[in-house]
């Protein structure tokens, strides 16, 4: 009787270990569909910001806020969609009335209008040296998930954390650029950026203790995009352009495209953050600035120097030591 049950015990083990198992590498999965499909938004909203009537507006904060306020509201629409095909549409509304729900919210006014808004100031400000330091993000993330949800951050993890951001610098800084007059306002700005995408990371990933991650992401984009449309537009005098866009049906395709790149972009991200832990899925996301130069270069022929090739490399090195120890495949190859 107790040899049936040490077997039975012993199964069921085994079994929790492949089901744990499976759950991180479609965390670890999710966590890069994020990060190539944020690259190639990246590159369609860079491309989308070239077109009329956005080309050759004035102001430097109207044309980025614009696209932000079209592309969240459009990826919203597109999650709307896809949550009805799936028949969740109902959960979208009750989930909005709960704790968890509104801890999403908080999320999105962090990572959303506030991060992004700063971060478009800080780039406006202080140039291209605001770009790095928006990039700590993940070391960001993963401090609060240590301090709020008591997720632990291994030495690997945090190895590859290191390794990604400095990738992430290497490639930023190569792209030079002139330091705004207002440099100090722009470093603030890039750090309060970092700060509130790391915020967002933590917020969702407790959202989404009781949330679906599908849910989760809709309420984000939604709330963001309304909150760009009736707070930041107005206060930048952005709602003339904002019309104009609207009604051109060429660059309203182009945007559209993006914003469903960013949908499932953001869908994949809290989608890693829930399975794989806030620490992990933001560095695995961060693999996007890699995305990105290769996007740019293919599409938007974007010539590549050799410190921006360095710096993907070591992105995509960090990338991989965040996601598999590779002592194990050396324990593989020994046995």
């Amino acid at each position: 009787m107790e040899e049936k049950l040490s077997i039975g015990n012993g199964l069921a083990l085994e079994k929790k270990k492949q089901m744990s198992s499976s759950f991180v590498k479609q965390g670890i999965a999710a966590g890069f569909i994020s990060a190539i499909t944020f690259g190639l938004y990246s590159t369609v909203s860079a491309y989308a910001m070239g077109l009329e009537p956005m080309i050759g507006v004035a102001g430097v904060f109207a044309v980025p806020f614009v696209a932000s306020a079209i592309n969240d509201s459009l990826a919203a629409i597109w999650l709307v969609i896809y949550n009805t095909i799936k028949g969740r549409f109902k959960e979208i509304g009750r989930s909005l009335c709960t704790f968890p729900g509104l801890m999403v919210i908080l999320g999105a006014v962090f990572g959303g209008p506030i991060a992004n808004g700063a971060y478009l100031i800080g780039i406006a400000s202080a140039g291209a040296a605001a770009i790095p330091i928006s990039a700590l993000f993940p070391m960001f993330g993963a401090i609060f998930a240590r301090m709020f949800l008591k997720q632990q951050i291994s030495k690997r993890v945090g190895i590859g954390m290191v390794i990604c951001i400095a990738g992430a610098i290497m490639i930023s800084l190569d792209g030079g650029g002139n330091v705004g007059t207002n440099f100090a306002l722009g470093m603030i700005c890039a750090l309060i950026a970092a700060v509130g995408w790391g915020l967002e990371g933590v917020f969702s990933a407790f959202g989404m203790s009781m949330i679906d991650s599908n849910i989760a992401i809709t309420i984000r984009q939604g709330v963001s995009g309304i909150l760009f449309i009736t707070v930041v537009l107005p206060i930048f005098n952005a709602l003339g352009l904002f019309t104009a866009v609207l009604s051109s049906p060429k660059i309203m395709i182009v945007i559209a495209i993006g914003a469903l790149f960013a949908a499932i972009s953001f869908l994949a991200w809290y989608i890693a953050n829930s399975k794989v832990g806030v620490a992990t899925g933001m560095s695995l996301n961060s693999t996007y600035v890699l995305w990105g130069v290769i996007f740019s270069a293919i599409f938007l022929h974007t010539s590549l120097s050799p410190m921006m090739i360095i710096g993907a490399i070591i992105i995509t090195a960090g990338a991989i030591i965040v996601s598999v120890n590779p002592l194990d495949f050396i324990k593989k190859k020994e046995a």
